[in-house]
């Protein structure tokens, strides 16, 4: 039969586990202030409150007035729209014309 793990060494393991868990799910957030849903797509204009981990719980460092902001906040920068121009094409469609083998006759 093994010996038991010492305490200390439980508990550095334990630390080291929580740590990543928290790398893993971040250390920053972001609430809506309205009611309903929680999704960012479902009202991407309403506030939300911006909060931070504090290693106990999390606080609330301040208040975004909408999504974008609150994106910002947790690091998240929005790519530059593409330029439209000769050089880019458009997508074909999904379907073309005809009947394709993969369609009922």
């Amino acid at each position: 039969m093994p010996e038991e793990e010492p305490l200390h060494e439980w508990a550095a393991r334990r630390d080291r586990r929580r740590a990543a868990e928290r790398e893993m799910t971040g250390t920053r957030r972001a609430v809506p202030l309205a009611d309903g849903a929680r999704a960012s797509h479902v009202a991407p204009n309403a506030p939300r409150a911006l909060m931070e981990w504090d290693g106990q719980t999390w606080v609330t460092v301040g208040v975004a007035p909408n999504a974008d902001a609150a994106r910002e906040f947790l690091g998240h920068v929005p790519e530059p729209a593409p330029e439209s121009g000769p050089d880019i094409q458009p997508a074909p469609p999904g379907l073309g014309p005809g009947r394709g083998r993969h369609r009922k006759h």
